[in-house]
């Protein structure tokens, strides 16, 4: 419920842009940027119904998601919904809300699915960003993957990279509260620099790393907006 008054309240009274963003792994469900019939403004998957794509086997513990973004900068979300035909990506994978700041290629690793669930579980994932820096923000734009969460797969080598260097706030109540004490009440900064294979770090309670990436406890806008909501 909180996830959703973020979310309403990020991107209150932004405007449509033209830049859009693909979801690369694991494969989504169709190309929305090609496909005509399809809009990434449509929610909750860019107008793509389900089965129409492929499902693709993705570990339970210690998946990634990589995108290709076009904005200068992007508020991100990965979400999760268990089953054939999701109508509700009750969970997250990632922080709450992400700030990426630069174009490119983005892989989140080592993700887990946040509840047991069983081997063989079918599952979809959302991401939705809303971007800006060209000619303003952007309306939200919604993409998602259709996947068989499984035990005994991992994710094929090289398929997680960042092929430019990023600078990622985690701006959700979760990185908060996991952050440095030396970082009281801030946000989480990442900084993610261009490596061949994903690196875990030894600071990633939430399960959470962006190829090669360090830590840094910074004091961010998500500070005010969850005062203001009462947090």
């Amino acid at each position: 419920m909180m996830f959703a008054i973020i979310v309403a309240i990020v991107l209150a009274a932004v405007h449509q842009a033209t830049a859009h963003f693909r979801i690369d792994y694991p494969p989504w469900r169709s190309d929305t940027l090609e496909n005509q019939s399809y809009s990434q403004w449509t929610w909750p998957c860019g107008g793509v119904a389900d089965h129409i794509g492929n499902r693709t086997d993705w570990p339970i513990n210690g998946g990634a998601v990589e995108l290709t973004l076009h904005h200068p900068w992007t508020y991100l979300w990965v979400n999760l919904g268990l089953g054939s035909e999701v109508t509700n990506f009750n969970m997250s994978l990632a922080p709450e809300l992400m700030n990426v700041t630069g174009r490119g290629k983005f892989c989140l690793d080592n993700l887990h699915v946040p509840m047991e669930v069983e081997n063989g579980t079918q599952a979809s994932i959302q991401v939705i960003t809303s971007g800006g820096g060209d000619s303003g923000e952007g309306s939200a734009l919604y993409n998602c993957a259709d996947i068989t969460l499984r035990t005994d797969v991992k994710v094929p080598n090289g398929m997680c990279k960042n092929d430019t260097a990023l600078s990622v706030t985690m701006l959700g109540q979760q990185w908060e509260q996991q952050s440095n004490s030396s970082a009281s009440n801030g946000t989480v900064t990442v900084t993610v620099t261009a490596a061949s294979t994903p690196t875990a770090t030894t600071n990633s309670a939430t399960g959470v790393t962006a190829g090669a990436v360090t830590f840094v406890g910074v004091v961010g806008m998500a500070c005010v907006l969850a005062a203001g909501l009462g947090l």
